[in-house]
């Protein structure tokens, strides 16, 4: 007889503050954005709670009127679960659970919990045990009771080393097994890269949920998993692709975040060297999304960090069957017009067309709609990096119009 398995959904309600640099309409996005990490991580948000800070407070990140008013709330509808939208320090952490009663957990924590639930391979497996054994290091204090404790009993006394210090050395040691394992992957994946000869390297870089996986699939016509999720692709693919008759190499890569755990990036390292690696960035940006050019930001600080911001890059703007402006009625003469009021053509019109018309392309993968221009646009660009690479093959590749479909 077959068991009806039971999916408990976890309530939770998520904690913000408005600060001198982060106002209102901003935090309202992080929280946002928060909210559909809880989803994908498997809770569902029931309220939110902000407070006007000019800085967090250090015990308990809170005023203590608005912990009380959380607390009586979480108590009062079976709340299991509080998430912070900034990061709490170990102190923090271990106080407003006292106060709470219920599970604290941070951005980083909950961004860990959804890597552990996405990563399929043994080696996204072991970078995001990596992250996670770094988070908790620091917080193991606050984690279990019974660790602060002295060892006893005939002869135990003496100096000794309390719980607590055995169960950092046993975590040290498992990080510095778990960097060594990355190490030996790492080396095994450098070989597989050299491997590859010269083909020319595209990467598929972007913030998370914009459509990176599904023109993967478009493109290369290859099966890479797809679900409307934060961080459905942990795991690089690389797939060959030909255009007409040109062959290249394509990776998709991890998405990413606005406030990505500086955890995550030293461990997800590797990953992104398909990025540092790459001959050409194509940055995949979902444009029906009202934060967009906050996405674009985050993303290119990032390639910045692993030194990636200078490579030739093309920028598709994916989702437009889904793009949606708002409308001012003819007779509205208080409504200020702003960017989201902006037609996908005066979007056109704006930044950017400033690098020229050939860095940007508009598509829908989904759709496939303009799909032939994003293909030329591709096609000419790994054209440009190949001739370049070798010179005596230019008669091979001639302009996208002209060269043969195989």
């Amino acid at each position: 007889m077959l068991e009806v398995e039971r999916i408990d959904i976890e309530k939770t309600v998520l904690v913000g503050i408005i600060t001198q640099n982060q106002s209102e309409d901003k935090l309202n996005e992080y929280l946002d954005e928060l909210e559909f990490l809880t989803f994908t991580a498997g809770g569902t948000v029931v309220k939110r709670f902000t407070q006007k800070l000019e800085r967090p407070n250090p015990k308990t990140f809170l005023g203590t009127g608005k912990m009380e008013e959380i607390a009586a709330y979480i108590q009062r509808f079976h709340v299991n679960t509080v998430i912070f939208d900034d990061e709490l320090s170990p102190s923090q952490q271990k106080n407003i659970s006292k106060i709470l009663q219920a599970k604290v957990l941070d951005r980083t924590n909950l961004i860990l919990d959804i890597f552990a639930q996405r990563a399929e391979t043994s080696y996204a497996r072991t970078q995001v045990e990596l992250a996670q054994c770094q988070y908790l290091l620091p917080r193991l204090a606050g984690m279990w009771t019974h660790l602060e404790r002295q060892k006893g009993g005939i002869g135990l006394r003496g100096p000794g080393e309390t719980e607590i210090e055995t169960d950092r050395r046993i975590v040290r040691d498992r990080i510095a097994l778990l960097k060594e394992k990355i190490k030996t992957i790492d080396r095994q994946m450098s070989v597989q890269r050299s491997n590859r000869g010269a083909m020319v390297r595209v990467a598929l870089v972007g913030y998370t949920n914009v459509g990176k996986s599904t023109l993967m699939n478009v493109i290369s016509k290859s099966e890479v998993f797809v679900e409307n999720k934060l961080f459905a692709t942990l795991d690089t693919t690389v797939r060959k692709v030909v255009i007409k008759n040109l062959p290249f190499l394509l990776s998709d890569t991890v998405g990413f975040i606005r406030k990505l755990p500086t955890q995550l990036i030293e461990s997800f390292k590797s990953t992104l060297d398909e990025v540092r690696e790459a001959d050409l960035l194509l940055h995949v940006v979902d444009i029906s999304h009202p934060d967009f050019e906050d996405h674009i930001a985050a993303v290119n600080q990032i390639l910045q960090d692993i030194k990636s911001n200078d490579k030739p890059t093309l920028m598709v703007f994916n989702k437009i069957d889904v793009y949606k402006h708002q409308v001012i009625e003819e007779d509205d003469l208080m409504t200020e017009r702003t960017r989201k009021h902006y037609t996908l053509d005066e979007w056109k019109q704006t930044w950017m067309s400033e690098n020229g018309t050939d860095t940007a392309v508009f598509i829908s993968a989904v759709n496939k709609e303009n799909f032939e221009d994003f293909r030329a646009r591709v096609y000419e660009e790994v054209r440009k990096i190949h001739i370049s690479r070798f010179p005596y093959n230019k008669f091979l590749y001639p302009d996208y119009h002209d060269a043969v479909e195989e």
